[in-house]
């Protein structure tokens, strides 16, 4: 129990919030990103801001099978339940590195082509070349699979499962994602008033835009981990106390056995501290032995519950959706 929560623990606390950003923008106008984009410029100095544009949309068919007769892996399911954010790009993002396949030209004007998430792709079997129809803005479009990218969900940046060519959604209505990182100050009340600052200017300036500080979202978090966690050693210390009465009752059941062996075994020439040696000995090479074998199962059945059947799978596939 103890592995687990520290599991739990580090899978939130210590790996995402070195790779979040401080921001997410959402629903910029495309008439209003170069505006923004200054205004951020001015606020945050030496701030990186990535912006890509957004649509909605939702998958209708692969391969020719429709989304809801398409036969999906464990996790691959998510992918096809609603709507999913989408996006174009004439150029690979700089986060993507391709598994397979080849980005398209710049210049590219043919048929729709998709880059698709491969791990995503692995779960639903989908490869270069397999043929998808999204509903977007309610037009249906079909896309042929271009490239595989692999994709860091958590680094909780701009990450899409897919990226159309430009011609796709040439002239479609459309609003901008972005998103800011920050090197963070010396001190965490800096921080706190930079962040305030560029969050209540950005509401004031453009009160269509949603502002989502990262840092309030991981503490909320933090606090949801922080309260299971008291739940975990709870459960921990029933356990504990739990397993030392089944210790006493057992001590007790066999205390007139060894009183036993004892009268025997001083009769036959054995001294107290003879016999004390061989008890604690006994004792010793059993707790030993018990210990061992816990601290074996119960590596083990954390590494499964916390890596295999789902602790970190579930906090992956809770940021992919």
């Amino acid at each position: 129990l103890t592995f687990i929560d520290g599991s739990l623990r580090r899978q939130v606390t210590d790996n995402l919030p070195r790779q979040a950003p401080a921001f997410f923008f959402l629903d910029i106008p495309k008439s209003q990103i170069v505006e923004f984009s200054d205004r951020i410029a001015a606020l945050a100095p030496g701030g990186s801001l990535d912006a890509m544009p957004m649509l909605r949309g939702r998958i209708v068919t692969l391969k020719g099978i429709r989304a809801e007769d398409y036969p999906v892996g464990e996790n691959g399911g998510w992918v096809l339940r609603g709507d999913r954010g989408i996006t174009y790009a004439a150029d690979k993002p700089e986060n993507a590195t391709l598994s397979k396949g080849e980005w398209w030209p710049k210049d590219y004007s043919g048929q729709p082509l998709v880059s698709f998430s491969a791990e995503e792709a692995g779960e639903l079997k989908l490869n270069i070349g397999d043929e998808l129809t999204v509903s977007v803005l309610g037009r249906t479009i079909t896309a042929k699979i271009a490239n595989l990218r692999n994709v860091e969900w958590e680094s909780l940046g701009i990450n899409f499962v897919m990226v159309f060519s430009p011609n796709t959604f040439a002239g479609a209505p459309h609003t901008f994602l972005a998103t800011l990182a920050i090197p963070d100050a010396k001190n965490e009340a800096t921080d706190t008033a930079r962040d305030g600052t560029i969050l209540r200017e950005i509401t004031n300036e453009f009160p269509s835009i949603a502002s989502v500080r990262v840092r309030d979202a991981l503490e909320m978090v933090n606090g949801l981990i922080a309260q299971l966690g008291t739940a975990i050693r709870a459960a921990s210390a029933v356990a504990l106390i739990a397993s030392a009465l089944v210790l006493a009752g057992a001590l007790a059941a066999g205390n007139n056995a060894r009183s036993h062996d004892a009268v025997v075994l001083k009769t036959l020439g054995a001294t107290r501290r003879t016999l004390m040696r061989a008890y604690a000995l006994e004792y010793g090479l059993l707790g030993l032995s018990t210990a061992l074998f816990a601290l074996a199962a119960g590596t083990g059945a954390a590494w499964f519950v916390a890596g295999i059947a789902g602790f970190g799978a579930a906090a992956e596939l809770a940021i992919r959706e």
